[in-house]
């Protein structure tokens, strides 16, 4: 299939074509003995998902895991459908995201809030997973991918509270979420995702400290693909995050509302980024729907908010 790509060590990219889109969204399967398919994609991108394992030859009793990096919906959107398709499959997340994948509702309000109307074309909607069928990690576990070989998992929540990064013990990737940001292979831009409401600047400096801590090989980036660099990339990522808030903290000290904080931030980190440039208008596209900067600069301002009234 032309949305399936090998990586070698028995891995495999899959493109959900989240929203139509191509290199939104990667899950990834890890061809074991005990397959194990990491993050679902969209609800809407489950059908695409299912066409993947089935040419892979993973068939509805042969799929042991599914993993998330956290319950954000482009990413466990498919939780719901993909444990219908595979009724044998374990869901493993992270015990502060397990009760919104048994019980979706309160998830999908507060999504709604955020998308509106564009939440059913951009992700569908989280169907429950009986609970009996969700393994809640607490801040390390393991998965069991057979013969051996396993993924860890390392607690990462700068991103979200109910992050996880899975480092595989065979191969040494590093399944890295969103916790590193954002990656655009066609260009090599790397962005923050700091989204409200869990964003805190620290937390999250750590959360990439421990990615570099572990000595993976390799990072395998939901949005999107893998890199290889790891230490420069991951550098990067921390250098990201630092002037994303130092620009939302000059706007917030200033007083300025969302509006033109953001206008501001867009304006002074437009020309770190590749894809922002007026050829690129199709990339640009897809790295706004995937690290907003609306979202990033709602979520650093709703943190300086929390740190404002904790110091005041």
């Amino acid at each position: 299939m032309d949305n399936v790509t090998p990586l070698g060590g028995d891995v495999y990219e899959i493109d959900t074509r989240m929203a139509g889109y191509s290199g939104v969204t990667a899950g990834y399967l890890i061809l074991g003995d005990r397959p194990c398919l990491v993050e679902t994609g969209t609800s809407t991108s489950a059908p695409v998902v299912r066409d993947a394992l089935t040419s892979l030859g993973v068939g509805p009793e042969d799929l042991a895991t599914v993993v998330v990096t956290h319950i954000h919906l482009d990413h466990a959107g498919g939780v719901g459908d993909i444990a219908g398709y595979y009724p044998s499959a374990e869901i493993v997340v992270h015990e502060k995201g397990a009760r919104h994948l048994a019980d979706p509702s309160r998830l999908m309000a507060s999504a709604r809030m955020v998308w509106g109307d564009k939440l059913d074309s951009l992700f569908g909607s989280l169907a429950p997973t009986d609970a009996a069928r969700i393994r809640a990690l607490g801040d390390t576990g393991s998965v069991d991918l057979g013969g051996g070989r396993e993924l860890a998992s390392h607690y990462s929540p700068g991103h979200a509270k109910h992050h996880v990064g899975l480092l595989d013990s065979a191969t040494g990737d590093l399944y890295v979420g969103d916790a590193a940001g954002v990656y655009l292979p066609e260009t090599g831009d790397l962005r923050p995702a700091t989204p409200p409401p869990d964003f805190d600047l620290q937390t999250a400096l750590d959360s990439v400290a421990l990615f570099g801590a572990l000595g993976p090989q390799r990072l395998l980036f939901s949005h999107y693909g893998p890199v290889a660099d790891v230490a420069t990339t991951l550098e990067r990522s921390a250098d990201e995050l630092r002037v994303w808030v130092d620009l939302t903290r000059q706007a917030h000290s200033e007083g300025m509302d969302l509006d033109h904080a953001v206008a501001m931030v867009r304006e002074k980190t437009r020309e770190r980024y590749s894809a922002m440039a007026s050829e690129n208008e199709e990339t640009a596209e897809r790295f706004e729907l995937l690290s907003g900067a609306p979202s990033n600069v709602s979520g650093i301002m709703h943190w300086l908010d929390r740190t404002k009234a904790r110091n005041p």
